[in-house]
């Protein structure tokens, strides 16, 4: 079997940890991840619910705090073969490397995934190096 895979990263202006406090936390991916409206976690499972009103079942396979990976897969019909991870880099400099990558069987829904999660990743740096709570304030 050969699985589409497909791999984006940017770097971020901001602390690994504070990109993690969001991007690491499954039950917040629609906070960030454009196209998703909802997702619920219970356990090992989440439910995304994307803007379409299509639900898309998850099963949770890594959260992992301490190296900051999260891998999941699409348990749903449209894949024979789904794993998604994200990982966030520290840099050693305040700033950090985020990695979203997507192997998936039928190869082209690698590409699906991962064309959004390119834009995913535009709109979690938007929001991790947009003014702090504390800028402004005298």
């Amino acid at each position: 079997m050969t699985f589409g895979s497909v791999r984006h990263s940017r770097r971020i202006a901001a602390t690994a940890d504070r990109v993690w406090a969001l991007a690491g936390d499954p039950a917040r991916l629609h906070e960030w991840f454009p196209g998703i409206v909802t997702c619920v976690v219970e356990g090992t499972s989440r439910t995304i619910t994307l803007g379409s009103g299509l639900t898309l079942p998850e099963e949770i396979l890594v959260r992992d705090d301490v190296s900051r990976r999260f891998q999941y897969r699409v348990t749903s019909e449209f894949f024979r073969y789904h794993r998604g991870t994200l990982d966030a880099v520290d840099l050693g400099d305040g700033t950090c490397l985020v990695s979203y990558a997507v192997d998936a069987d039928p190869r082209a829904m690698a590409l699906v995934i991962a064309g959004a999660a390119a834009a995913g990743l535009e709109a979690l740096a938007g929001l991790m190096e947009g003014p702090s709570d504390d800028e402004g304030r005298g």
